[in-house]
């Protein structure tokens, strides 16, 4: 069957099935090897699982939606390595599931910001942005102190995740909730802003910060 341009352009339904080719056979090629690649699918040096208290933060991030305004990808360019420090790899984020890359950024990038503040900075910072960032327009979230972590919720998460390849032990799994008895929702936001950037042992020295919403 002979394919011509004005057969393909009159014909809507070849034209999906094409184009649904086309696509299919460049997303293989373009995906498939990764997953063979030791730098896409290992952790790099130094890189753990969260820790029960880190986990239940990231949950709070996800939820209260802190990744519509922050990145944790910081790019190979120059711009951007300069104010962040070394650029991400995907090697620093295979126990995330998902990860929080993205390529739309508000606020500052977050994937190097653990521990250059302390963990009051952080709890000031989130129930009232601009007592520590004047021109911050980030809303506030002083409700996350008053909400206490469901421990057995987390359980069932970190054996899901066990399922998924994040080696998780069963001791862990069922220490989570007497890890997080009594810790609040700002607590687990706070441990999951500190761990960023700092499970490698040796974190790159970067320029300087400057925070900004």
């Amino acid at each position: 069957m002979k394919f011509s341009h004005e057969k393909i352009e009159t014909n809507s339904w070849l034209m999906l099935v094409l184009v649904l080719l086309v696509i299919s056979v460049g997303g293989a090629v373009e995906i498939a090897p990764l997953f063979f690649q030791k730098s896409t699918m290992q952790p790099a040096p130094g890189v753990v699982p969260y820790s029960a208290l880190q986990l239940a933060g990231r949950d709070v991030y996800l939820k209260e939606g802190c990744y519509n305004c922050h990145s944790q990808m910081i790019r190979p360019f120059r711009a951007e390595t300069l104010r962040y420090g070394p650029f991400s790899t995907a090697g620093e984020f295979v126990y995330d599931h998902p990860f929080q890359w993205g390529s739309k950024r508000t606020g500052p990038d977050l994937a190097r910001v653990g521990e250059r503040y302390s963990d009051e900075w952080h709890r000031i910072h989130l129930n009232n942005p601009r007592d520590v960032v004047p021109e911050s327009n980030m809303p506030a979230y002083s409700w996350l102190d008053r909400k206490k972590l469901d421990g057995e919720a987390l359980v069932q998460h970190m054996r899901a995740l066990s399922k998924v390849g994040v080696p998780y032990t069963e001791a862990q799994i069922n220490a989570a909730p007497q890890d997080v008895a009594g810790k609040t929702e700002l607590d687990a936001l706070v441990a999951y802003l500190q761990g960023l950037g700092v499970r490698k042992p040796e974190p790159a020295p970067v320029a300087a910060f400057t925070p900004g919403h």
